[in-house]
């Protein structure tokens, strides 16, 4: 059930007014509803995953439950261990299990030993990535002696299943979303003003700029052979803007639906592209996976507090893990590999040096030194998006090459103006989100029917754009 169908749309006007038709007190009543509809919504993609879910439910539950009660510090290690090993094993069959086979198989072919025989047709669940680092979070919370166990099977289901960011994130922490499951609230008149402006703007954001950018990059990237260097270029360009906006558009609506019910879910995105550094972008981007590697993989591992090669190893680490949970496939790993010597080299660059989290404005030189380094940061991402976007090396180095060797075309000033027209749109919603902290700026207008206008017709435009055409899955969802 995409988010940008309109199956899902109905689907909502049904369980919100149902939601608050039934009473608040006894709270399972509500959440006993809720966990239904999740479950509902996940069998959409396909029923049989659920059991998955149920699973990996159960398994958390009762080990955080025993690692709570139990002082032995021997049996809460094998506790720890039964829930980290138990849901990465089911991560990696699923997602993992064909890759590692064909890696190994063709690296034994020489030998003329082959695996091909082992490869299996295995259909990738919705979302377990995600559900995965997110069971995991409750059940080694509880370990570190962070947080208690919930008595409550059923919240602890919702909390797992919670339809907003079930299949794409965010990865919510136990101790942000189940304390608003336990002790549900009705949603204040902000939040319905924030929740709807979230869903009405996150929609825009996906149907007409990452949908309408993601066609022609599919154009470009499924023919590459028939197109000159400056269309590669205007594609790369398009999947920068397109990736932003078809995942924090799919944030934006489901931090929207979840508000619509009194739930606050932790925001994704923070204007990643005006990063002024690669560790600012990642402080940006993905939040809630970039504060997963570092607490549940960095911290563990030493952090910064081991010495600088040490350090350096540990970011390595950790971004070749970011690689490797996006996708199976030796051009994630590659993509995360990037993204790790980026960091390294700008960990080892600023060594010494006091660098403040966010610019403030001292004087147009300080103005001019953030945007290059802007610039620099941007260049850096968008060279990495290729290995993400690519199916395979051979396509991305051949991607590479013929953007190096540089043919023109009789296309470049329409190409300048598409590329220019899509990234001055995000500019501009990132630039109004940036001083405003909220998607609720156009609410504040006066008079009140300018919000309401405007809102309006986004949300029509994003109609007509839908029933034209068939909507087009979120890139994460296949993560």
């Amino acid at each position: 059930m995409l988010f940008n169908s309109f199956i899902f749309f109905i689907f909502l006007l049904v369980v919100i007014p149902i939601y608050y038709l039934i009473p608040r007190r006894p709270t399972p009543y509500r959440n006993s509803f809720l966990l239904v509809c999740s479950y509902i919504f996940y069998s959409y993609w396909d029923w049989r995953f659920s059991s998955l879910l149920i699973i990996s439910t159960i398994l958390d539950f009762y080990v955080g439950k025993y690692l709570y009660l139990i002082t032995d510090e021997r049996k809460r290690k094998y506790l720890i261990t039964l829930s980290v090993v138990g849901n990465l094993a089911m991560l990696g069959f699923f997602k993992y299990f064909n890759f590692f086979i064909d890696s190994f198989s063709a690296m034994t072919a020489s030998f003329g030993l082959s695996l091909d025989y082992l490869h299996l047709s295995i259909i990738l669940p919705a979302g377990i990535s995600f559900y995965t680092f997110q069971t995991l979070t409750y059940s080694i919370d509880i370990y570190r002696k962070k947080l208690q166990p919930t008595d409550s099977l059923l919240d602890f289901a919702l909390y797992i299943s919670f339809f907003p960011q079930l299949v794409a994130g965010p990865i919510e922490r136990a101790s942000n979303l189940l304390p608003q499951i336990t002790n549900p609230k009705n949603a204040t008149r902000e939040q319905i003003e924030q929740g709807l402006a979230l869903i009405v703007i996150g929609l825009f954001k996906k149907v007409m700029i990452g949908d309408t950018s993601g066609r022609i990059v599919d154009q470009i990237f499924g023919n590459m052979e028939i197109y000159q260097s400056p269309e590669l270029l205007m594609a790369l360009i398009l999947f920068t803007v397109q990736i932003y906006a078809d995942f924090s558009g799919y944030s934006n609506i489901a931090r929207g639906s979840a508000k619509l019910m009194g739930f606050e879910l932790m925001k994704n995105f923070e204007q990643p592209y005006f990063a002024s550094n690669i560790s600012d972008f990642w402080r940006r981007w993905h939040i809630s996976l970039s504060t997963w590697l570092k607490d549940y993989v960095y911290f563990p591992l030493g952090g910064n507090r081991k010495g600088n090669a040490r350090t350096y190893v540990n970011l390595m680490i950790i971004m070749l893990v970011s690689g490797l949970w996006h996708g199976a496939s030796w051009t994630f790993v590659f993509w995360g590999a990037l993204h790790g010597v980026y960091m390294t080299v700008y960990r080892f660059m600023s060594m010494g040096k006091k660098i403040p989290e966010r610019y403030e404005y001292a004087g147009i030189g300080s103005l001019v030194r953030f945007i290059g380094n802007v610039l620099f940061t941007n260049l850096l991402v968008i060279f990495s998006w290729i290995f993400f976007r690519a199916k395979n090396f051979d396509q991305a180095f051949y991607f590479i090459n013929k953007i190096m060797s540089w043919e023109g075309s009789e296309f470049v000033g329409r190409i300048a103006t598409i590329c220019t027209s899509f990234v001055l749109i995000m500019v501009i919603l990132d630039f109004l989100e940036y001083y405003t902290k909220s998607h609720t700026f156009i609410l504040k207008l006066k008079p009140a029917t300018v919000p309401a206008g405007i809102l309006a017709a986004m949300f029509l435009v994003s109609l007509i754009y839908m029933f034209q055409a068939d909507p087009m899955p979120f890139i994460y969802f296949q993560f």
